[in-house]
């Protein structure tokens, strides 16, 4: 359906005319190839789990969050807890933080490094909530080395990482010219 076919945003009570229904989410992803692993709602929010592989960072769990009348947040689960060297993670967090535009670095509550970007509702359609998600892992990606030591034991790649090939490479490769020094 293009654009021009695309019926107008229904009005709820809780949620204006151009609000995005989590239907449209469902939609989007299946258009860009994305399984959804697991689904949720609570008070109007919709929220999805999903797993995403980049070119070398392979499993990644993404949670698409929408408020539909303020926006989706793309949350990554970076890595598991890192309670130990905490401020040497932190300072990485905050350094990447600067390095990395319209992409947040965070420790969730169960001290789990996060990163995140938020779409605010009026620019919120199918290519830029695959090009944000594009981005996310391409960042991961970007990052393997820095955060090898949170995810595995004695912070090295498993070997078998070399040979496996992206679940969602078609997402990657639809927005690898528009990822800039990301890809390469």
């Amino acid at each position: 359906m293009s654009a021009a076919e695309t019926p107008p945003r229904a009005a709820t009570r809780d949620a204006p005319r151009d609000a995005v229904r989590d239907t449209e989410i469902e939609r989007w992803l299946g258009e860009l190839n994305i399984v959804i692993v697991e689904r949720a709602q609570r008070e109007g929010i919709s929220s999805w789990d999903l797993v995403l592989d980049g070119r070398r960072r392979f499993d990644l769990p993404v949670t698409l969050i929408l408020d539909p009348a303020l926006g989706l947040i793309c949350w990554v689960h970076l890595a598991p807890p890192i309670s130990d060297r905490f401020r040497v993670s932190y300072r990485k967090l905050l350094r990447w933080n600067d390095e990395f535009p319209f992409a947040k670095f965070a420790i969730a509550e169960d001290e789990r490094p996060v990163l995140s970007a938020e779409l605010p509702i009026d620019r919120l359609d199918r290519e830029a909530m695959g090009l944000t998600l594009a981005r996310l892992v391409a960042i991961a990606d970007r990052l393997l080395e820095e955060t090898a030591e949170w995810l595995w034991v004695r912070g090295e790649v498993p070997a078998d990482y070399a040979n496996r090939r992206p679940r969602n490479r078609g997402l990657l490769e639809r927005y690898a010219g528009r990822l800039g020094e990301l890809v390469g």
